[in-house]
């Protein structure tokens, strides 16, 4: 296993060019839309030659230099995006950083024509005054006759041929209009990985469920994962509920591979993971946070570490998941909270709670008009579920008017119905808000108990509050599928 290595490069940061061709065979990086490019890998191979249908095509190959010919080895295809190329898509993702660690190869074909992949549903109604500048690719009536995906078979033939390939062990992974070949593929032809990743916008619903609603697919099950960059967007020419599609291609794969209805929640920085078990294969969902449309620069080391690792496809069909590099586990403490629901989310399940959270403003009134501004707005949740969260004592008075608690370090609290004080031991210090009570429960700040108390990281995205105790940012797509969550929509 070789050491992981970034090397300098020479910065363009003055060229936003979508792929510059001076970057090739270069030492050049750029940084476009905020995906950063590596140094061009000194063993990245460019084959031009006719596979299939009399054309030519290109492909680069990426072979680490502790391939072993004697060795059974995995392989990962990566699908460039629109636009791009085979090279490009081997800068702008560090699957040969991976690779020199791993030992696995690479492959990063081109699309046949104008590099655009022939993709069914992308250009049907499409409006060419939203992109006059945009190639238009239709793909033949007949998946069968499909070059690009007919490209992508003989390529894993020819590599099969060439190397010391593992037949259980190859992965694709594609980014945009890559990431939609690669579904399709998947669709087509995944009884011949064991995985398949994208990254980018999800896959428009037509080409996933018919219009009764069942499932389109011919090749069945296979380990998944699916990035959605929070800030992705549309296309050009395109419009749809973003929600409702990203919720909907995963529950797509989450049906095929029947997985558990309830994922494991983890969320490390920006990546906010779903991890779903299935039956017959298992499914990751990443939302990045403040991500726009692309991928990012580590994705193939977690498409790696978290599940390409540990995953095989076996002579019968099967998929089995091994122990992989990074376990697919949620977070060992996380909590998470909405307004309006009397659920909520902790050791990686639902939660009852005895009222509803309730959001809360901290007015500030002043002048004798009856002006207030609101100082802060504030989710407020039954103490009696802090005290389980925290392994406090609980104990209610005056009809619970007030509450007292110990912490388990010996802290001892008291809080009351309209204070903003809470005593704590023989001292007073004020919350973000006032307790209230709802229900016949005393209700307070879970950000300031959490934070106060206990230091902990409090996130909040689109009315969700989520709370661990490492740097976690909530994310717009993972907040609307803890509400799912809460709701009981969940597949």
């Amino acid at each position: 296993m070789a050491e992981v290595k970034i090397l300098p490069g020479i910065p363009d940061d003055d060229n936003r060019e979508y792929l510059p061709e001076k970057l090739k065979n270069t030492d050049i990086v750029v940084n476009e839309n905020g995906n950063n490019s590596i140094v061009y890998p000194k063993r990245l191979k460019e084959y031009r030659e006719i596979v299939i249908d009399g054309v030519e095509d290109t492909w680069y190959e990426y072979v680490p230099d502790t391939y072993d010919a004697k060795k059974k080895t995995p392989l990962v295809i990566g699908l460039h995006g629109g636009l791009m190329t085979g090279w490009g898509h081997a800068v702008y993702t560090s699957w040969t950083l991976a690779a020199d660690r791993e030992g696995f190869i690479c492959l990063f074909p081109n699309a046949h024509e104008k590099r655009m992949w022939a993709n069914y549903g992308v250009f049907d109604n499409f409006d060419p005054a939203a992109a006059p500048d945009l190639p238009i690719v239709q793909p033949p009536e007949n998946i069968e006759e499909n070059h690009d995906m007919n490209l992508i078979l003989a390529l894993i033939e020819k590599m099969k041929a060439k190397y010391c390939i593992d037949e259980g062990r190859i992965f694709m992974q594609g980014m945009s209009m890559g990431n939609i070949m690669t579904g399709q593929f998947a669709r087509q032809y995944g009884d011949i990985l064991a995985g398949a990743a994208g990254s980018g916008g999800p896959c428009e619903l037509k080409n996933l469920f018919d219009k009764e609603g069942n499932i389109k697919n011919k090749a069945g099950h296979l380990a998944i994962w699916q990035s959605r960059p929070e800030k992705n967007g549309l296309p050009p020419g395109k419009e749809y509920d973003e929600f409702e599609i990203n919720k909907k291609n995963r529950i797509y794969w989450m049906k095929i591979n029947a997985c558990e209805p309830i994922p494991q929640i983890r969320i490390i920085g920006e990546d906010n993971f779903a991890f779903y078990k299935g039956e017959k294969a298992d499914l990751v969902y990443l939302d990045i946070k403040n991500r726009d449309h692309g991928q990012t620069l580590d994705e193939a080391f977690l498409y790696w570490d978290y599940l390409f690792s540990g995953t095989r496809r076996n002579p019968d069909g099967t998929i089995t998941h091994e122990k992989s590099k990074i376990e697919r586990t949620g977070d060992a403490f996380g909590i998470a909270m909405a307004e309006g629901y009397d659920r909520a989310w902790y050791k990686n399940q639902i939660v009852p709670l005895h009222t509803k959270v309730v959001r809360w403003n901290k007015l500030k009134y002043h002048g004798l008009n009856g002006k207030e501004l609101v100082r802060g707005s504030y989710l407020c949740v039954p103490l009696s579920f802090l005290a389980d969260v925290f392994q406090a004592s609980y104990e209610e008075k005056d009809n619970a008017a007030v509450v007292e608690m110990s912490l388990p370090d010996g802290r001892k609290l008291q809080f009351a119905r309209g204070s903003i004080g809470c005593v704590i031991d023989d001292t007073v210090r004020s919350m973000y808000c006032e307790a209230i009570q709802r229900e016949g429960e005393l209700l307070v700040s879970v950000e300031w108990f959490a934070k106060y108390f206990y230091g902990l990281q409090v996130s909040e995205c689109n009315g969700v509050t989520y709370i661990t105790d490492h740097f976690a940012d909530l994310s717009t797509f993972m907040a609307d599928l803890i509400k799912d969550l809460f709701k009981g929509e969940t597949i």
